[in-house]
């Protein structure tokens, strides 16, 4: 059968995976009548022993980590005041402390906040100013940067995560939480599928980073989702059918940040249902992820561009097919087409995947793997089925299959919306649809094909850039007088970040990254600096002409394409 068939088979009335519609949020949205009601119901569903969480010589099961939330709760609410609706946010490595604050807190109906944990001092300031939250979990590379961040709000009740050094005033550690309650239930708090669980900040084009807010309803429909296209695909032939004997647990290498809406959802919390294993790293090392592919037998690896690119080089270098390895997932930036023929190529067993989504979306929106992929490799995959997908030019109207426009997005996962920014919610929101920024078009199949950007973003390695925060970065230099920052093409990242320049002293690109360096994130720094002798193009209107200036640099760095 073909996949709508697939689907409206798996999604028919008393199926597991059959679809009503409700209003949500004020839409009307396709969801799923059999999915958990909150986060909180499918944690408490799929309490097991078998093993959930192993980083280095550490190993939880399923079991472990409810009743580490559990008592974790009660510290929230008896010692912090932590309330339905607060926030408690989470900053620091993928240590299984990240996802025990998760579900502690969103078992209780507080909001976590998963703030990047490559922010720097001012950066934090202002996510913690923001988002005001209760509580903070933070570990030393964390409290290091709070300690130097000036204006950060006071009265944040702190609690600190495998330290090295003295704790900051009015700090705990973690283990002195934990050791304040023996074995407790879980605190009984109301909690209703359209309760807010999770803030994730996003870059946009100009400004500080915005908070998208999601609720329990948002984040279940896009894990069951994730579920029905991998029952959809079986059906399909697209991949084949599981065997009928159970076999050995299924296990995930965390190949990118829980702060990520990929890691957080499509990750960590699609393990539950699943019954999956996933295993974390301190950071991302080929050597060590083919290493732990092979010792954990891990089956499923989702991860940006650079870092499939890295383990394809890695396999080749040394030899191994990490056979145990059955799908291989990304997102973020597109793959080139060549990387997806080289995961078929490379790894014995493991099927090429991706999709497009983004933080808004809860991660989904298409999604592609394995036969449909390699047949069309250039594109992100067809509409989740919880999702409706259209393309419309600047007045909006839908062009329908083939031309290009921008691509619009509504349904069940689809955010609230942006904390405390309605202004930024007018500007993303087309009534029910979310204006998403991307070009692109369908073909007469549904597959959608990503081809250009609208918004001044740059998708490096899978983190969203804003061109006009490095653009504001770079002009408080005072030698530089002018400043248009875009993206060029990378092999391994996707895109890199590049800049034009034009200063009325000589600056050399080493100054500049050291100027920049308490300003931005290291991975928001221009890889590629180019210093005009004249003054930007512009158009009749006074904007810089980015295009041009982009085109330039990818000549002129021998990046262009035939």
């Amino acid at each position: 059968m073909n996949r709508q068939e697939a689907i409206a088979q798996l999604t028919a009335a008393d199926q597991p995976y059959e679809l009503v519609e409700v209003e949500a949020l004020g839409r009307r949205s396709r969801v799923f009548k059999n999915a958990p009601p909150t986060l909180r119901d499918l944690y408490a569903t799929t309490r097991s022993d078998l093993p959930f969480l192993v980083y280095e010589d550490e190993r939880l099961s399923f079991e472990d980590v409810w009743q580490s939330a559990s008592t974790l709760a009660h510290v929230l609410i008896d010692t912090y005041g932590v309330q339905p609706g607060d926030r408690v946010a989470i900053s620091m490595r993928n240590f299984p402390e990240w996802v025990i604050a998760f579900n502690a807190a969103t078992s209780i109906g507080a909001i976590v906040v998963a703030m990047n944990a490559l922010w720097q001092p001012h950066e934090m300031a202002y996510g913690l100013t923001d988002s005001a939250p209760k509580v903070l979990f933070a570990d030393q590379e964390r409290l290091d940067r709070l300690a130097a961040a000036k204006g950060a709000p006071e009265g944040i009740g702190l609690i600190a995560v495998r330290t090295t050094a003295p704790l900051p005033p009015g700090a705990v550690t973690f283990e002195t939480c934990m050791a304040r309650l023996g074995q407790v239930d879980m605190p009984m708090v109301d909690i209703a599928p359209d309760d807010d669980a999770i803030m994730l900040y996003t870059s946009g084009s100009t400004g500080h980073p915005k908070g998208a807010v999601s609720t329990h309803r948002n984040i279940l429909s896009a894990l069951l989702s994730w579920e029905l296209d991998g029952q959809a695909n079986v059906l399909t032939g697209n991949l084949p059918a599981p065997p009928a004997e159970p076999g050995p647990q299924a296990a995930t290498l965390l190949g990118i940040p829980l702060f990520h809406v990929s890691g957080s959802n499509a990750v960590f919390l699609s393990s539950y249902r699943a019954q999956r294993r996933m295993v974390s790293m301190y950071k991302w090392d080929p050597a060590t992820a083919a290493d732990l592919i092979e010792r954990e037998q891990i089956t499923s690896l989702v991860a940006p561009s650079a870092v499939t690119g890295d383990l394809v080089a890695e396999a080749r270098r040394s030899g191994r097919s990490l056979s145990s390895l059955q799908v291989l997932g990304g997102g973020g930036a597109s793959r080139a087409p060549e990387q997806v023929r080289a995961i078929d190529q490379t790894f014995a067993n493991a099927r090429p995947n991706t999709g497009w989504g983004m933080t808004e979306t809860n991660a989904i929106g298409t999604g592609i793997i394995g036969k449909a992929y390699l047949d069309h490799p250039a594109s992100s995959g067809q509409a989740a089925c919880v999702l409706d997908l259209r393309v419309v030019n600047e007045a909006g109207e839908d062009l329908g299959q083939g031309p290009r426009g921008e691509l619009q997005v509504r349904g069940a996962s689809i955010m609230r919306g942006y904390w405390n920014r309605p202004d930024a919610n007018a500007e993303t929101f087309d009534g029910e649809w979310l204006r998403t920024g991307d070009v692109a078009y369908i073909d007469e199949d549904g597959f959608v094909y990503i081809v250009d950007r609208i918004k001044d973003l740059v998708i490096r390695g899978g983190e969203n850039i804003g061109c006009g925060a490095v653009e504001a970065a770079l002009l408080e230099h005072p030698a530089v007088l002018e400043a248009s920052v875009y993206g060029v093409p990378d092999e391994r990242l996707g895109e890199e970040i590049g800049a034009t320049l034009y200063t009325q002293a000589p600056v050399s690109e080493a100054e500049l990254r050291a100027f920049l360096e308490p300003r931005l994130a290291r991975f928001e720094i221009p890889r590629y600096v180019h210093i005009s002798p004249d003054p930007l193009p512009r158009i009749a209107s006074g904007k810089i002409l980015k295009r041009q200036l982009r085109d330039e640099a990818t000549v002129r760095l021998g990046l262009a394409g035939d």
